[in-house]
């Protein structure tokens, strides 16, 4: 044999080879032409692709590939093809035969002279689904974390309203002289903030003690109940600081709500009006229901100090935000009920204007 037709020879048979690892790859590989169509497709690439010939030879690669990942991947091609670079793992997403959404990590390498580009690929799908559900369980563990904070910041800052009920109460016993008559009085004013604190805490280790603390249980409450729950809990409070408050619930009088947001709610509304009272005013609060536009609200309203609602805008909902000289404002309490009403799905529009009290409109879900 003479050196060319071993030349030749040697030639048939690493065209063979190569073919045959072409054909006998578990790699995805794909010959395609810079016009935008595949050339040549491997076994295993077709295998996964799951079209017959005549389509995944008779359509543009475009219209195999995820919409929302077809602008970056139209961007990379003509990349590749005009600067003539080798593309290493581009991530991008297919649609196959079946209608299954696959995630394919490329390595390309273009070949000018022959208007080609040739490609290597590696299904990633399972990969993406661990990283898809790891972001997920990041995501969930996030939110419960940011609920769990809210929870502690709702307890704490709710227990702080029966507990100075309480200390109120002791304050006048200790600085009175009064007859059995005036004691047994106090005392049953003792037993009912107790009774309410009580509640209160169990209200909140049942919630800490939920398995899945983003689930929020929704029921029907009966507003005229969590009124006089929260009055109850506050009664010193209310008694001592001569403030008045009134109910109009002749619109409806119950609401599928969370019953330990929307006593929260309650409390926080009655405490910051009686906490922000005029200087020499008693403190006057309504809470009524109305239907606007087919949604229930709930409004409270006070002759309190208000607020520059120009200077102060959206901050008033903000966590730790205070806007009156009040020592004990601790920035919490409307931003609690903000987060009570919105986590619902709810709104809150306030009205208000320095020295003219304040309105707030909670429109529920």
């Amino acid at each position: 044999m003479d050196c060319q037709s071993k030349n030749e020879h040697a030639y048939e048979l690493t065209s063979f080879k190569m073919e045959l690892f072409f054909e006998l790859s578990l790699d995805l590989f794909s010959v395609a032409g810079f016009d935008g169509y595949f050339k040549r497709v491997n076994p295993a690439l077709k295998k996964v692709l799951g079209y017959p010939d005549e389509i995944l030879y008779g359509r543009p690669i475009n219209s195999f590939i995820h919409k929302e990942d077809l602008e970056a991947t139209v961007e990379t091609r003509n990349y590749i093809i005009s600067d003539g670079i080798p593309l290493l793992n581009f991530e991008n997403r297919y649609i196959t035969h079946s209608g299954d959404i696959i995630w394919l990590s490329w390595t390309s390498v273009p070949a000018k002279e022959e208007g080609l580009i040739y490609a290597v690929a590696k299904n990633i799908t399972h990969k993406k689904k661990l990283e898809a559900d790891r972001n997920a369980l990041i995501t969930k563990l996030t939110q419960s974390n940011e609920k769990l904070k809210e929870l502690t910041f709702t307890t704490s800052h709710d227990l702080r309203s029966p507990v100075n009920n309480l200390l109120s109460i002791f304050s006048i016993l200790e600085e009175s002289t009064m007859d059995p008559v005036e004691i047994l009085e106090f005392i049953q004013l003792m037993k009912h903030s107790t009774e309410g604190l009580k509640h209160t805490l169990d209200t909140y280790v049942d919630n800490l003690s939920e398995k899945d603390v983003l689930t929020v249980l929704v029921e029907q409450i009966d507003l005229q109940e969590v009124l006089g729950k929260v009055k109850n809990s506050i009664k010193s409070l209310i008694e001592t600081s001569n403030t008045r408050i009134m109910a109009d619930f002749s619109v409806f009088d119950q609401v599928k709500f969370n019953r330990s947001y929307l006593e929260s709610i309650f409390l926080n509304m009655f405490t910051n009006s009686i906490k922000y009272a005029k200087p020499g005013s008693n403190a006057i609060i309504s809470v009524s229901t109305r239907i606007n536009q087919g949604s229930p609200q709930l409004i409270f309203e006070d002759n309190g100090m208000g607020f520059d609602m120009k200077r102060i805008g959206d901050k008033v909902f903000g966590f730790r935000e205070t806007f009156h000289n009040n020592a004990d404002s601790k920035g919490i309490g409307l931003y609690l009920v903000h987060n009570h009403v919105t986590s619902l799905g709810g709104k809150i529009d306030i009205e208000s204007e320095p020295n003219k009290g304040t309105k707030f409109t909670i429109t529920l879900k």
